[in-house]
C-alpha cells in the first residue's frame, strides 16, 4: 500500500484531490474529519497539514506527498521533487511599508524580519549579505510592521492584493512556489515502481489541460492544408470514410485557445461534421 500525504484543507488540498481523481485515484469513503482514506489501486491518502508533509515523507511515514515547494524548501529535508503539479503558484517575498523601505539596501543593519519561514528568510538575507533578526510568526505577518514588531516581513503572495490592502509593497522575491509531488530521495524498489506509475498518470492529466480533441470530415484534396492546420502531437490522424472516396476523417489534439480559429479555417476548407471534446488524460 503506497501512502500519499495530502493537505487536509485549503487550495492545495482541493487541487491535489482533483488531480488524483482525474488520474483515477478517487478518495473512497472519506468523512470530514478522517485522517486517512483509500484511493484505490493500492494507494492510500493521509490527510495532514501542508507544513508537516515534508517531514512525514522524509521520515518514511508516507511514501510521497503533495505540498508547496516553499514548505519543502523550508524544512531542508532531503526530498526528491517528482513532479511540478502546476497549481497553487505563489511567491515568497520580502515586503515593507509603502512609504518606507524600498529595497534591501534601505534596510538597517540588524533589521527585524517577521515570517513563518525562518530558515528560508535567514538563508536569503545571508546570501544577500544582510544581517537581520528573524521574528518567527505563525500567521498574519502583514500586521507586524504596523505594530512595530518588525521592520519588514517575508510572506507568501499570489496577486499581491493583500499586501496592498495592508499598505505594504514587495521589495524582493525569495522563492517562487507551486504544488509539487515529493518523495524520499531513495524509496524502496516496489515503492519506486508505483511512484513512477503515479507520476506518469498525473503527467497525463497535466498534459491534457488546455487541450481539446478535434474530429472533422475533410475533402481528401485539402489534406495538405489540413495537415498544416492540425499539426497535433505528431500530425493529424487521417482515417478513410466508408463509401466516401473524396472524404477522410481527420483527428487531432488542438490547444483550446486555438479552437475558434481552427474551426473557422476548417470550414473554409470545406470540412463538415466538426466535433470538439475535452481530453481527460493525454499520454505521449
Amino acid at each position: 500500500m503506497i501512502k500519499i500525504a495530502i493537505p487536509n484543507k485549503g487550495r492545495l488540498a482541493e487541487g491535489a484531490l482533483e488531480l488524483l481523481d482525474r488520474a483515477g485515484l478517487r478518495v473512497e469513503g472519506k468523512s470530514e474529519r478522517a485522517l486517512q482514506a483509500s484511493l484505490g489501486n493500492g494507494f492510500r491518502a493521509l490527510f495532514v497539514r501542508s507544513r508537516d508533509i515534508p517531514e512525514f515523507v522524509a521520515d518514511g511515514a508516507a511514501d510521497a506527498g503533495i505540498t508547496g515547494r516553499d514548505m519543502v524548501a523550508e524544512t531542508g529535508r532531503p526530498l526528491e521533487t517528482l513532479l511540478d503539479l502546476e497549481y497553487g503558484r505563489c511567491r515568497l517575498v520580502v515586503a515593507a511599508h509603502e512609504d518606507g523601505i524600498s529595497s534591501l539596501d534601505d534596510m538597517a543593519d540588524g533589521a527585524r524580519v517577521a515570517t513563518a519561514f525562518p530558515r528560508l528568510t535567514a538563508e536569503f538575507f545571508a546570501s544577500a549579505g544582510r544581517r537581520i533578526e528573524v521574528v518567527p510568526v505563525s500567521g498574519a505577518a502583514e500586521i507586524a510592521p504596523h505594530l512595530g514588531v518588525a521592520d519588514v516581513i517575508v510572506d507568501l503572495v499570489s496577486t499581491g492584493s493583500t499586501l496592498k490592502v495592508n499598505g505594504l509593497r514587495e521589495i524582493a522575491t525569495v522563492l517562487e512556489s507551486s504544488a509539487v509531488l515529493v518523495a524520499r530521495a531513495e524509496p524502496g524498489e516496489e515503492a519506486s515502481r508505483d511512484l513512477r506509475e503515479l507520476v506518469a498518470a498525473l503527467e497525463s492529466v497535466l498534459r491534457a489541460r488546455g487541450k481539446r480533441y478535434l474530429m472533422a470530415n475533410v475533402p481528401r484534396r485539402a489534406l495538405d492544408a489540413v495537415a498544416r492546420l492540425l499539426p497535433g502531437i505528431s500530425g493529424p490522424t487521417v482515417v478513410d470514410i466508408i463509401d466516401a472516396d473524396d472524404w477522410v476523417a481527420a483527428h487531432a489534439v488542438v490547444d483550446s485557445a486555438d479552437i475558434y480559429r481552427v474551426i473557422a479555417d476548417l470550414k473554409d476548407l470545406g470540412a463538415t461534421g466538426i466535433l470538439v471534446t475535452k481530453i481527460e488524460r493525454l499520454m505521449p
